[in-house]
């Protein structure tokens, strides 16, 4: 793993929390509910880009996958529940394989989080164009938080600085969270139902569309139907954000599809994006629900955590 910070930041719960941040080998840090892991954070100097995989669902079955069913090295991009974009500064963060292409790469571990009520892991990064030039100072935060009946919230706090120049996100379709769903839950490989907080369903009707959340959910096993739903906070640039959708299993909250946004030096870029991991086809006011938790922020960073 790679080094933490001087001074770094850890709980301090005693005792045996519930959930835990537990480093692994490799670059990775499991996270873990009533010591059974429900999610992995991969953090490699050697990725193009940190990301979430597995994500466990209720039944303890995986509910992401690493690239597309019909095109996995097309779109081997598609890291399950990832952070990137096409248009940093004119470099392209988001797809694999571009000699011209960017990385997120992390440089430090801050601080791992163990309590009742979450775990998480705390890092900074940097998003490197082509030569080796640092384009953006990241630091994320990567929570997942209890929920009843072996549900979960995982939130991604994310503050994007410019390293030197202004950094323009520019006009794209692609970017900055994607969620990649397994196969048996999409559309076009399973039985997947996508719909979305305006009360749309179906591709044609909420391809980027605005919308608070929207959710896909299917059949993931024999009589066991579970789901992920994508929260867009109000406290991002844009919101409501259009969501790029598609029958073939991914979904994504699109940043800049209209307009460009800038992050600088003295005015960082701030996002937060939650993952409601849920049993079942929730109804669409269950869903409005755990997206207004997500919204009080009864379910971000613990008040006395404050990160160095």
């Amino acid at each position: 793993m790679l080094a933490t910070a001087a001074r770094p930041l850890y709980s301090q719960s005693r005792g045996v929390p519930k959930m835990q941040a537990v480093p692994e080998p490799y670059d990775q840090v499991s996270l873990r509910r009533a010591e059974k892991e429900i999610a992995r954070f991969h953090f490699g100097a050697g990725l193009n880009r940190p990301f979430v995989y597995p994500v466990i669902g209720p039944s303890g079955r995986g509910l992401t996958r690493m690239g597309h069913p019909g095109d996995p090295y097309g779109h081997s991009h598609h890291n399950s529940i990832w952070i990137s974009h096409s248009s940093v500064n004119g470099v392209d963060f988001w797809a694999d394989h571009k000699a011209d292409g960017g990385r997120i790469v992390t440089k430090q571990v801050v601080g791992l989080v163990d309590e009742d009520a979450l775990c998480g892991v705390i890092t900074r990064s940097e998003w490197v164009a082509p030569q080796g030039k640092v384009l953006l100072k990241e630091q994320r935060e990567t929570y997942a938080y209890p929920l009843p009946a072996d549900e979960w919230l995982l939130v991604i706090d994310l503050t994007l600085e410019a390293a030197s120049v202004d950094v323009v996100f520019g006009k794209a379709a692609f970017g900055p969270i994607g969620v990649r769903v397994a196969k048996q839950l999409s559309v076009q490989f399973g039985d997947g139902v996508i719909r979305n907080s305006a009360g749309a369903s179906g591709e044609p009707a909420i391809f980027r569309k605005p919308a608070k959340w929207t959710d896909y959910s299917g059949t993931i096993a024999t009589g066991v139907r579970e789901g992920l739903t994508l929260f867009d906070h109000p406290m991002n640039p844009g919101h409501p954000s259009p969501f790029h959708v598609r029958a073939d299993g991914w979904m994504g909250a699109m940043l800049s599809m209209d307009r460009d946004f800038v992050a600088t030096k003295k005015d960082p870029l701030k996002l937060r994006y939650g993952v409601y991991v849920h049993a079942g086809a929730p109804t669409d006011g269950a869903l409005e629900g755990q997206w207004d938790e997500f919204v009080k922020g009864r379910r971000n960073r613990l008040p006395h955590l404050a990160v160095p």
